[in-house]
């Protein structure tokens, strides 16, 4: 799994890459927790690069929404069958925004 960081205006996209497993989820926490310490105003998690979403990814990603807080809005890009499937299926797109392309993400936080 690899990461990498970019702001487009005032939001911090976190794009993500591989398989996010028990082995990689670590990896992909160290690097949202990164961007939050931050200070970002929004962080959009981009997962359209992502072939396999295990359940300790989707436990990162609850985390990270939930140390956000107010303070920073979450939102989450995925499409297809290796990640929104899964998000949606455990209700996960109810606890954060669901988007399937990075330019619907960044429309709508910017807004």
């Amino acid at each position: 799994m690899t990461t990498a960081v970019t702001v487009h205006g005032g939001a911090t996209v976190l794009t993500v890459a591989g398989e996010v497993d028990l082995a990689t989820a670590p990896a992909l926490e160290t690097a949202i927790e990164g961007v939050l310490a931050d200070k970002a105003p929004a962080l959009i998690i981009d997962l359209t690069g992502v072939s396999f979403l295990a359940s300790a990814g989707m436990a990162a990603l609850v985390a990270a929404h939930q140390r956000a807080g107010d303070a920073t809005t979450i939102a989450v890009v995925a499409d297809g069958p290796a990640t929104s499937r899964q998000l949606k299926m455990t209700s996960l797109d109810q606890v954060f925004a669901l988007y399937s392309t990075l330019e619907a993400a960044l429309a709508a936080v910017q807004s």
